[in-house]
Order: structure tokens, then C-alpha cells, then sequence
């Protein structure tokens, strides 16, 4: 099993920053990448990024640009700086892990924190 525990969200005006954490425990040598997904009201979940174990980063088109994933593994967390933020990104953040097994992917998810931006 593993276990995430993500912090950092919180209220900002448009146009601010905010930098998520994600802290990952348990089987974390199983985990083959980490990243953020978000859901904002009346919306389906959605990727924001994923970064793999060997670094390579994954972003959705909303965020391009904005938003930048980063790991230390030496902590086992990955954090999300996200700059120039719009009411649009308002949504709860989820840490996600996935565990590749064969063509099976595995999801862990964290327990979700709010991100709300004003305009």
C-alpha cells in the first residue's frame, strides 16, 4: 500500500502562486510516478501533471506553462508550483501515485486539498 499526504492549498488572488506538496509512505518502492489531478465544481477529474520515476513530466493543456511538477527522492514527496493562477484553477488538487503492473495501472490517491482562486 502506499500513502499520500499532500498540503500546501489555500486561497490566492487571481494571478498569484501556490506550491503543493505530496508526501508519499508505505511501498514507495513500487510507485513508477506521482503527480496531481484536480476537480473543480461540476467538473470530472482531470490530469494537471505527472512526473515518472526517471523525471519526465506530463502536463495538461490548462496548465502548461503555469504550472511546474517536481520530486525529491531523497523525501519521497513531489510538489506543484503553480504561478499565474486563475479562478478556473479553482478545484480540489488530488496527489495521485500509479503502480504499472504489466498493462495494469494501479492508483493511489491523497486525500484531496482546496485550491481556490479569487478574481
Amino acid at each position: 500500500q502506499v500513502q499520500l499526504v499532500e498540503s500546501g492549498g489555500g486561497l490566492v488572488q487571481a494571478g498569484g502562486s501556490l506550491r503543493l506538496s505530496c508526501a508519499a509512505s508505505g511501498s514507495i518502492f513500487s510507485i513508477n510516478a506521482m503527480g496531481w489531478y484536480r476537480q473543480g465544481p461540476g467538473k470530472q477529474r482531470e490530469l494537471v501533471a505527472l512526473i515518472s520515476r526517471s523525471g519526465s513530466t506530463n502536463y495538461g493543456d490548462s496548465v502548461k506553462g503555469r504550472f511546474t511538477i517536481s520530486r525529491d527522492n531523497a523525501k519521497n514527496t513531489v510538489y506543484l508550483e503553480m504561478n499565474s493562477l486563475k479562478p478556473d484553477d479553482t478545484a480540489v488538487y488530488y496527489c495521485n501515485a500509479k503502480r504499472w503492473i504489466g498493462a495494469a495501472t494501479y492508483d493511489y490517491w491523497g486525500q484531496g486539498t482546496q485550491v481556490t482562486v479569487s478574481s
